[in-house]
């Protein structure tokens, strides 16, 4: 899935996707976008549909569709799981094509561009959904599980729904440590035990924000500078490959990881727990269909089918955070702050370099 997040955004590079475009590319892009929002009007049934007959209607068009093309940044081995029971049930063939979230927004970018777009489904991290939203490339859709979901799940524009939440935890090999001997806050972190234990995925500024300023700004961030210099951090690039460092006994404690990654595991019966620490951050992980999709109407079954209370227990058996209330949720205990994805944009170079200077960077004592 992208980094996997905060390991997985790397809006950063992302966003240097969109500005390495020319202003005449740009406009030309939201342009098109627009107009072919405009002409929603000509489909045999707008994508915002909500009558009682709606889902007959919107089968039946999927019918004449051939096919349904998803691009998207979910975890390799989980994909395939997800998309099975669609297919069964539809009879609908997915053509998907997965990669980090940031080559996700790009290619929808640059296809749009093109004007040669193939996607119908975008699933991506929220960063690089708003992304997208702001160039026009999502368009607006109605599903009757959207009134069933989280709040932080749903958005006024109804471009796109999350349809599970990215939760960032702390994960640890238990071969290494004990559990009496977790911390139990970040300033615990502080303590000569974790010197040389410690590992951070290196694009977690979003995560870092939050953290810091749900403590004072300036109080968060001297904290995790003195972390830094007294016990160091091993950072790496993407949020599997700390997990699975952790699970090698190559990292004892990851303080970035996403909870499905040591939930199943453990339950695999390896040598690894995850705990978390308050604040606990998240981000949503979305599904909007593209604004020129040339399978709107299979793209809009796919919509509900990964909303629906069906998939989203698929989603927890396979460790996830549901969405939807109608689903029993296996964190019930966990309270969650989540990222507002303007605020990753709008902030993410401020958030970047203060991650650089007191988390990834900085030297040690």
């Amino acid at each position: 899935m992208k980094r996997s997040f905060i390991g997985a955004l790397s809006v950063k590079r992302a966003l240097s996707i969109m500005s390495a475009l020319s202003i005449m590319s740009a406009l030309s892009i939201m342009s098109a976008g627009l107009a072919h929002a405009q002409s929603g009007s000509a489909l045999p049934l707008p994508l915002t549909y909500d009558k009682s007959d709606r889902s007959d209607k919107i089968t039946a068009l999927a019918k004449t569709e051939a096919g349904l093309t998803v691009y998207t940044a979910s975890r390799p081995q989980d994909l395939a799981i997800i998309l099975a029971p669609f297919e069964a049930k539809t009879g609908i063939k997915v053509k998907a094509w997965r990669s980090g979230s940031d080559n996700v927004l790009q290619r929808v970018v640059r296809e749009a561009n093109s004007k040669h777009a193939d996607v119908d489904v975008v699933m991506t991290p929220a960063g690089e959904m708003l992304a997208l939203s702001r160039e026009r490339l999502l368009q607006a859709v109605y599903s009757p599980h959207q009134k069933d979901l989280i709040a932080s799940a749903v958005v006024p524009h109804q471009m796109w729904s999350s349809m599970f939440m990215n939760v960032v935890v702390q994960s640890y090999n238990t071969q290494l440590l004990k559990k009496e001997n977790l911390p139990k806050s970040f300033n615990d972190l502080l303590d000569p035990r974790f010197k040389g234990n410690l590992g951070i995925e290196s694009k977690a500024e979003e995560w870092f924000a939050k953290v810091t300023q749900s403590m004072g700004e300036e109080k968060g961030i001297a904290l995790f500078r003195e972390i830094g210099q007294k016990n160091g951090y091993s950072a790496r690039l993407g949020v599997s490959l700390l997990h699975n460092l952790v699970v090698a006994g190559e990292v004892p404690l990851a303080m970035t990881v996403y909870i499905d990654l040591p939930e199943k595991d453990k339950k695999a019966g390896k040598p690894v727990d995850w705990f978390a620490l308050d604040p606990v951050v998240a981000q949503g992980f979305n599904v909007g269909v593209a604004s020129k999709a040339p399978h709107p109407y299979s793209a809009l079954l796919f919509y509900d089918y990964l909303l629906s209370p069906e998939t989203q227990k698929l989603l927890t058996s396979l460790g996830y955070y549901p969405t939807n209330t109608k689903v029993s949720n296996p964190y019930p205990d966990l309270k969650l702050q989540v990222v507002d994805p303007n605020f990753i944009i709008d902030n993410y170079a401020k958030w970047t370099k203060l991650y650089e200077q007191n988390v990834t960077k900085i030297p040690r004592n």
